[in-house]
């Protein structure tokens, strides 16, 4: 027998990017909010954004929020890895935060629209690029709705939005339901698709 020349050290996971993305209103941040409950040792990156912050929101929690032209001044410093204009307000990846958890071996885990997934997989190509989808057309404009934050103008514009972001499905490599009063579903999928990553032979290299 030669066993002195068998090896089972065959797994070497390296670091995933993982993107969670859908319409908006589709539940991406109680996706990440429900991912960190978890307490699992990944890093989730805190997006900058030029908006002002919503009456639940919390700066340096939910966002980094800037005024326009600090925004603008970090974008001319090279401080983001991908930004963009959305609905008329900046929102940008700090690329020290994605960098550094990377190097130090922690999945990250990024919360984009549409546009900011395609930046992505454009820069990082074996990134993981998640769908969510509601149950049906009808639960998600309730959601819209509820929010209570939408004008019948601002409403028109991410209803239409929503149909060209679906049209850009097969830019993606999953699609999760995040189907009302089922979020912790939502996070299990999304979970297993990270632990299903990590035990590919064809493991996804990002670095």
């Amino acid at each position: 027998m030669q066993l002195s020349q068998l090896s089972f050290d065959v797994l070497h996971p390296q670091p995933l990017i993982l993107v969670i993305s859908g319409t908006s209103g589709i539940g991406k941040d109680a996706v990440i909010k429900g991912m960190k409950s978890r307490n699992l040792p990944m890093h989730f990156v805190i997006t900058a954004t030029s908006r002002p912050p919503r009456a639940d929101e919390k700066d340096g929690v939910d966002y980094f929020f800037y005024s326009r032209k600090e925004f603008e001044r970090r974008i001319a410093n090279g401080e983001f890895i991908e930004h963009a204009l959305v609905y008329q307000d900046y929102k940008g990846i700090p690329r020290a935060q994605v960098e550094e958890a990377l190097k130090c071996g922690q999945d990250v885990i990024l919360k984009l629209d549409v546009q900011g997934a395609a930046t992505i997989r454009r820069l990082y190509p074996q990134a993981i690029l998640v769908f969510l989808v509601p149950n049906t057309v009808e639960e998600w404009y309730d959601r819209l709705c509820d929010r209570g934050s939408e004008t019948p103008e601002s409403l028109k514009i991410r209803v239409d939005t929503a149909i060209r972001e679906v049209a850009q499905i097969d830019m993606f490599d999953y699609v999760v339901l995040n189907a009302q009063d089922r979020l912790e579903k939502a996070v299990d999928d999304i979970l297993d698709i990270l632990r299903v990553e990590h035990m590919s032979v064809h493991h996804r290299k990002i670095l």
